[in-house]
């Protein structure tokens, strides 16, 4: 479905609203070249009364302060891998500005460019008195 960042909309699942990350979006063609994707996104889905934000491959931004406050975040899913997209330090200031319910770390550990360990991410949101928890892959969250 077309949209763009700002924009929400419904469908009969779920409200979708499109909010900025601060990341390259790109791929490498056949010959090398970078193919530009567009600008890159986070997203918040809203659907039986709950509100998650995935905040896609991301850096930190302060606007997460205003995401927060105008959406009661349930979970938030946050990168934490560092080199590509914000590492853990940041991610617990992100925690900080959105405040959500739960965080999850994501993003980390798929290749050695981008290894770090989950849970200093989770002891850094918990010394904020959030909460964080790690889901392992194939794993769920009940929420």
């Amino acid at each position: 479905e077309a949209m763009h960042i700002g924009g929400s909309r419904e469908f009969p699942f779920c409200k979708v609203k499109l909010t900025i990350a601060h990341h390259g979006s790109g791929l490498t063609g056949p010959d090398g070249e970078i193919i530009y994707l567009g600008n890159p996104c986070g997203v918040i889905i809203s659907t039986d009364g709950k509100n998650v934000y995935h905040a896609g491959d991301t850096g930190l931004f302060l606007d997460m302060k205003l995401i927060g406050e105008m959406t009661s975040i349930d979970v938030a899913l946050l990168p934490i891998g560092d080199n590509f997209t914000m590492g853990v330090e940041d991610a617990v200031k992100a925690a900080e500005f959105l405040q959500a319910r739960v965080n999850v770390p994501m993003h980390y550990n798929t290749f050695d460019l981008i290894k770090t360990d989950p849970d200093t991410f989770v002891e850094g949101v918990k010394a904020l008195n959030l909460d964080a928890v790690i889901i392992e892959p194939g794993g769920s969250l009940d929420i």
